[in-house]
Formats: structure tokens, sequence, C-alpha cells
């Protein structure tokens, strides 16, 4: 009875988990896509190769997860994932501020 409980429950813990997968991998692909868009938007100038190494690093991500998912270690990836993003938003933040103020060497 209880041998038969814990099998249950096992494939309860392993149908939610591929739910999980295929639904991390599904919004990881979503946000690939546009740090693709935005390595190539020509408007970006200077910060393009910040967003392809984002979108290099979601897909090195994108490769993991597919081969297992472990949501301490997605956690871990979210964590660098956000630390890039911040990185390249604020470079473009610092470059608003240089364009705006005429940049290195104004008048």
């Amino acid at each position: 009875m209880v041998t038969r409980r814990v099998a249950k429950l096992r494939e309860e813990v392993n149908a939610d988990t591929q739910r999980l997968r295929i639904k991390t991998l599904t919004r990881l692909e979503d946000l690939f896509d546009l740090a693709q868009e935005m390595a190539r938007n020509p408007n970006i100038k200077g910060r393009r190769h910040i967003w392809a190494r984002v979108a290099a690093y979601i897909a090195q991500v994108i490769e993991q997860v597919s081969k297992g998912f472990d949501e301490r270690q997605m956690n871990v990836y979210l964590n660098e994932l956000e630390r890039l993003v911040h990185a390249a938003r604020a470079k473009a933040d610092a470059e608003e501020t240089e364009e705006g103020t005429g940049g290195p060497g104004a008048v």
C-alpha cells in the first residue's frame, strides 16, 4: 500500500517536473528570441555584443534544462541572466546619458 502511494507520488512529481521543464523551455526560448532581436537591432550600436552574450547564455541554459530540470540550478541560471540584463541596461543608460550631454569632448 505504501509502495503504491510512493510510486504514484513519483509519477506525479515526474509529470509535474516535465510540465515545468516544458514551460520553462518555452519561456527561455521567448527570452532568447528577444535577446537576439536586441543583438540584431542596428539602433543599439555598441551594446549589440552584450545582447549577443545574453542570447548565448540563454542558449546554454536551454541546453542544460533540456537535459534535466534542477530547481536550485535554475535559480542560479536566472540570477546570472538577471545580472547580464542589468549590465546591458546599465550600459544603455550610460550611453544615453553621454549622448544627452554631448558625450566626451562636447562643447
